[in-house]
């Protein structure tokens, strides 16, 4: 939704002014936009972009040397006026001529036409060019009925380089011609836009689905399909573009490409989906030119994106890789190739040998074994339980958990796997287990069950099953290493409420000569408990302690999962019987 706004009928004219403000060194406003803060040459075709605004960083964005001379902007998803084009026009000529830049809709069309017509009349030469490349809004042997979308940044690009270079009105309009033929695009939406002031979006897509085939100004999909992973709709944009490809696009394989962010859709997601559409372009024979990833094309907060695909030539190339200096858009020269890693690294000097890297002998291979099986329950109860792992941490922190340790957890089990079937002793295969755990799941819990997970390996035997010292000190290693890198103490709302209790409840236990698994399920009782007291407690570190108000009456999700560990291992220990930890 669109929330800061003024009047929402003088929207535009304030981000006009707003915009003017804040790039002083690239534009000035004037009636109808802005032109380039400093006049072009005399006698450059000056080239506008134009349309409705809502769509930044097109259209004002890209006005700047190498860009666009001046951009005609109307009120929100509204064709300006042919008086707003004609007097950024009239603001930005040189005396080379103008021409028009902008999408193929039918205000856009009318007014740019007859401001081109006025300015002519008054001895100004002036042209209007539509880009046409949406291939959802018509089929191929209609290509002059499709709207103009996001592959309307690349013409606007080769255009105006080939204004920067001098060339005449009729060449630049050649270009932008040439360019148009070559350049398609396809587009999805995940959800509507909302205007400024109005209290809901112009459309909505169904959960779990996605409309394809969008347009720029609020338009829903043509069609609508299942929203899948980035992998699926990076195939299903790849393969609809490569299915329109244009007659004579040449055999050499390079593109310009732009995968388009509609304003909601973040970069971390574009990215992700990136990935895939290169790997993708690559099996068809494509060679990515200077991809743009970003936020070029938008539609207010439309959630969604578009992959615009033109197929380059030596002279396009030359035209997309043009210098440009604008506020949304910059364009140096190609940085050098990147260098061999290893030609200028020294050699790296050889680790020192893990002291827990000894191979398993006797009865310490079961403990190693017995270490797999209980990653194996812990992973099973943190997969299970991630959703309400997620939704404890949430209530004051970022509602990663569920999802961190899951990651976390996967990756030690891969880990002691392979380190358990190359006979290692626990003590590796522990250590091996934190550290893919610490790796993979990062944050805070990543590094501190990592940390835990290494020094109960180090205090187990390579050559025979534990003694009951040894398991006590596991554990308490295992709070010390805790405690030691994060710096909690009981009380401060963290997984120590947890660990603490179970640390002391086990080496008591085993002090006393009750049974190990005795012990152990005792303790674990005292980690749950405790654990769910510290929905009574206030944060005093972390993310959350920000906001420990509102986590008042929730329990710590940190405590909340390492009972739940705790507690499915001791389930697997009852299922075999086994009096190694």
């Amino acid at each position: 939704m669109t929330r800061l706004f003024n009047d929402p009928a003088r929207f535009a004219d304030d981000m006009i002014t707003g915009f003017a403000t804040a790039h002083p060194e690239h534009v000035r406003a004037v009636p109808g936009g802005v032109v380039r803060a400093r006049p072009a040459r005399a006698g450059k075709v000056v080239v506008l972009t134009g349309g409705g605004s809502g769509h930044y960083p097109a259209f004002c964005g890209v006005v700047g040397p190498g860009f666009a001379d001046g951009s005609v902007i109307g009120d929100v998803f509204t064709s300006p006026s042919a008086a707003r084009a004609r007097s950024v026009a009239e603001a930005a000529e040189t005396g080379g001529g103008v021409l028009f830049l902008f999408g193929n809709y039918a205000g856009d069309v009318m007014n740019f036409r007859l401001a081109a017509r006025q300015l002519a009349g008054d001895g100004i030469p002036a042209r209007c060019f539509a880009v046409t490349d949406d291939i959802a809004s018509a089929p191929a042997d209609q290509t002059a009925r499709r709207r103009g979308i996001a592959g309307g940044f690349v013409v606007f690009k080769t255009a105006s380089a080939a204004a920067e270079e001098g060339a005449p009105l009729e060449e630049v309009i050649r270009v932008a011609e040439h360019t148009n033929a070559r350049t398609r695009t396809l587009g999805v939406a995940f959800d509507g836009c909302t205007l400024p002031g109005a209290e809901a979006p112009l459309f909505t897509v169904p959960e779990g689905r996605l409309g394809l085939g969008l347009g720029i100004h609020g338009e829903p999909g043509v069609s609508e399909d299942t929203l899948g992973t980035a992998e699926d709709l990076a195939r299903t944009l790849v393969t609809g573009l490569l299915a329109d490809r244009p007659a004579g696009a040449g055999d050499d394989g390079r593109v310009a490409v732009v995968l388009n962010g509609l304003g909601a859709t973040k970069y971390e997601e574009l990215y992700v989906l990136w990935g895939a559409v290169a790997r993708l372009l690559d099996e068809a024979g494509l060679t990515p030119v200077r991809p743009e990833v970003g936020e070029l094309v938008t539609s207010l907060d439309m959630a969604g994106c578009s992959l615009t695909l033109s197929w380059l030539d030596e002279e396009l190339e030359r035209l997309w890789l043009a210098p440009a200096d604008t506020p949304a858009f910059r364009r140096t020269p190609p940085p050098e190739p990147p260098v061999d890693d290893a030609a200028v690294r020294p050699a790296a000097a050889p680790r020192r040998p893990e002291r827990s890297a000894a191979t398993a002998s006797g009865a310490a291979v079961e403990v190693a074994e017995l270490a797999v099986h209980a990653l194996r329950a812990a992973r099973d109860v943190l997969h299970r339980d991630a959703e309400d792992l997620g939704r404890l941490d949430a209530v004051a922190g970022d509602g990663d958990h569920g999802r961190g340790m899951s990651k976390g957890v996967d990756a030690a089990l891969a880990a002691a796997e392979k380190a358990h079937t190359d006979r290692l002793a626990p003590a590796a295969v522990l250590a091996a287990a934190g550290d893919a755990w610490a790796a993979e799941a990062g944050g805070t819990s990543g590094a501190l069950w990592g940390v835990a997970l290494r020094a109960i390996g180090e205090a187990l035997p390579a050559d025979r099953a534990p003694e009951r010292a040894e398991l006590a000190s596991a554990a308490a290693d295992a709070l010390t290493a805790v405690t030691s890198l994060g710096g909690a103490e009981v009380g401060d709302k963290t997984l120590v409420d947890a660990l603490a209790p179970f640390a002391t409840a086990f080496a008591a236990g085993l002090r006393t000569g009750t049974p190990v698994s005795e012990a152990y399920a005792s303790a674990v009782a005292e980690a749950r408990t405790a654990a769910e007291n510290t929905a009574g407690l206030r944060p005093r570190l972390g993310r959350a302690r920000p906001l420990a108000d509102r986590s008042v009456g929730t329990p710590d999700p940190g405590a909340t999962s390492l009972a739940a560990v705790l507690t499915a291992v001791a389930t697997l220990r009852a299922t075999t019987g086994s009096e190694s930890v």
